[in-house]
């Protein structure tokens, strides 16, 4: 018997690159129909953040060349990495109304690009619309929309759920509203979860 599409709640940033690389699982599974995929906004810098420590700075940039050589070892991307200290919030508002529009797959896949692809400062005006209309989203209904509460009220809540469930770090995953998964993991690990989990709630129902 085919198993069941699974739930997945994932919490992500657009400046993570681990939620980057754990996306391409995920997108993966959701075109195999295995999962039903629903994304949530987080913040890993809030907005309003000082600006970054350069000794924090140069811990990133430091660790760089070993986060490219596991990217396209285990996903085989080739990372290019857009400015540090980027604000997401914008982005993170922009994928909301993508997501009322029915394009939000396509937007998250376009600004994970945009960021890890193309190295592009995805909080300037010009980026977002242009990967807004890059996916066929109005250019001036977009600008909009980043500035109209009720998304930014959409992100905020999903910050205040991964705070109260005491998520500290993406990308974080719950399958199935309940079994958690944290890190970037290989499409191969994922299915697996995917079976596991089917397996329990088949016991549990």
């Amino acid at each position: 018997m085919a198993e069941a599409s699974v739930r997945v709640d994932v919490w992500s940033d657009f400046v993570c690159p681990w939620c980057y690389l754990a996306s391409t699982s995920l997108e993966k599974l959701e075109a195999e129909a295995k999962i039903e995929l629903v994304r949530h906004s987080y913040e890993l810098r809030p907005n309003g953040s000082p600006p970054m420590p350069e000794e924090y700075r140069k811990r990133i940039i430091a660790g760089r060349p070993q986060l490219d050589a596991l990217a396209l070892e285990r996903y085989g991307i080739q990372l290019k990495h857009g400015p540090l200290g980027v604000d997401s919030r914008p982005a993170l508002i922009g994928a909301k109304y993508a997501e009322e529009q029915g394009v939000g797959k396509a937007y998250h896949d376009a600004m994970f690009r945009a960021y890890w692809q193309d190295a592009h400062a995805i909080d300037q005006q010009d980026v977002l619309l242009d990967v807004a209309e890059s996916v066929g989203l109005d250019r001036e209904a977009f600008a909009t929309a980043l500035e109209t509460p009720a998304y930014l009220h959409l992100v905020l809540a999903d910050i205040t759920e991964a705070q109260a469930m005491g998520l500290q770090g993406v990308p974080a995953m719950i399958f199935a509203s309940k079994y958690l998964v944290s890190g970037a993991q290989p499409y191969e690990v994922l299915d697996k979860v995917i079976s596991d989990v089917n397996e329990r709630l088949q016991v549990e129902s």
